[in-house]
């Protein structure tokens, strides 16, 4: 949908009022995101030692499982290495645990390049994906020492987070993060590496509009696959099939309407999710390296998945 298409006369429309159906039982799965229970597992014991090495070298002391547990009380939290490393040794004295809790400076070394393993189930029919990207700040003040100060501004970098929603389950699919200067369709085959399951339609904005991004998701899902990109104003037809008759459709019948018939609307649902992580995750990183960073977002996606498990608000519009 074009920017802004109906401003002009916004203030014609009725804004749409929505209200949750369960508040109970998801008042009750925002209870439980403060539970430490859902985040440490009475059988992180067992597991929490790294298993014995067979190749030549040293011996580590910690599983990445104990790693992983860490890094997500940072996440869910916010806190920094060494509150991470007390908060840990406390809930394991609280539970009863007799754990060696990793160091501050562990944490920081084993956190980069860790492997994050996600839990998925395969889905028992195709999927529908949806696709987008948002910035995530690394550092950086937030203006105000310039403006109060007329401080010089700083040079502020940031990266780049893609997106791979899975509307019908609301958990995230894959997450891909990347330097500011990596596009989004040069992005899309790493961030699909991850999917397994079979996809039959995928939304993307106008930025995934190329021949790249089609060559790509036919190689990963075949000829099948549904194909929902808007294409510019000025488009023509290409070697693309599908992509000339959204063109001609627009043509016809304008671009509102062909976001009605394909379901391309849908596509808020991908950025109703990043709301979601700036929110209960935040709009910037800890980690100042990059590989600890890819591992950071990859434990705020788990994290959220974790989350959404517990429990989603059911909306209905109210007339």
């Amino acid at each position: 949908m074009p920017y802004k298409f109906n401003d002009a006369g916004r203030d014609k429309f009725p804004k749409a009022k929505y209200r949750v159906t369960n508040c109970s039982e998801y008042n009750e799965s925002l209870r439980r995101r403060g539970d430490l229970t859902i985040w440490v597992s009475d059988d992180v014991v067992k597991n929490w030692a790294s298993p014995r090495r067979k190749t030549r070298g040293g011996q580590a002391r910690y599983s990445d499982l104990a790693i992983e547990i860490c890094l997500t009380l940072r996440v869910v939290f916010r806190l920094p290495f060494r509150q991470t490393q007390g908060f840990m040794r406390s809930i394991a004295r609280l539970m009863g645990m007799d754990l060696v809790v990793p160091d501050f400076s562990t944490l920081s070394r084993r956190g980069k390049g860790l492997r994050i393993a996600q839990n998925r189930r395969a889905a028992s029919k195709p999927i529908t994906l949806i696709v987008d990207s948002t910035g995530l700040k690394v550092r950086g003040d937030n203006g105000w020492h310039e403006e109060k100060h007329g401080a010089k501004k700083a040079r502020k970098t940031w990266r780049k987070l893609h997106i791979a929603l899975d509307p019908v389950t609301g958990k995230i699919a894959a997450t891909e993060l990347t330097s500011e200067h990596v596009g989004d369709e040069t992005a899309l085959s790493a961030l699909l590496t991850d999917i397994d399951d079979d996809v039959s339609r995928f939304l993307a904005d106008g930025a995934y509009d190329g021949q790249g991004v089609v060559d790509c998701l036919i190689e990963k899902f075949g000829h099948e696959v549904e194909i929902i990109i808007p294409p510019p104003k000025n488009a023509v037809h290409g070697k693309n099939a599908q992509r000339n008759h959204h063109i001609d459709v627009i043509a016809q019948n304008g671009r509102m309407n062909w976001q009605t018939k394909t379901g391309y609307n849908e596509r808020s649902r991908v950025e109703a999710q990043i709301g979601r992580w700036k929110q209960a995750i935040g709009d910037r990183l800890q980690a100042r390296d990059f590989d600890s960073q890819i591992a950071e977002a990859k434990i705020a996606s788990k994290t959220l998945n974790r989350m959404t498990a517990l429990g989603r608000a059911a909306y209905e519009r109210v007339v």
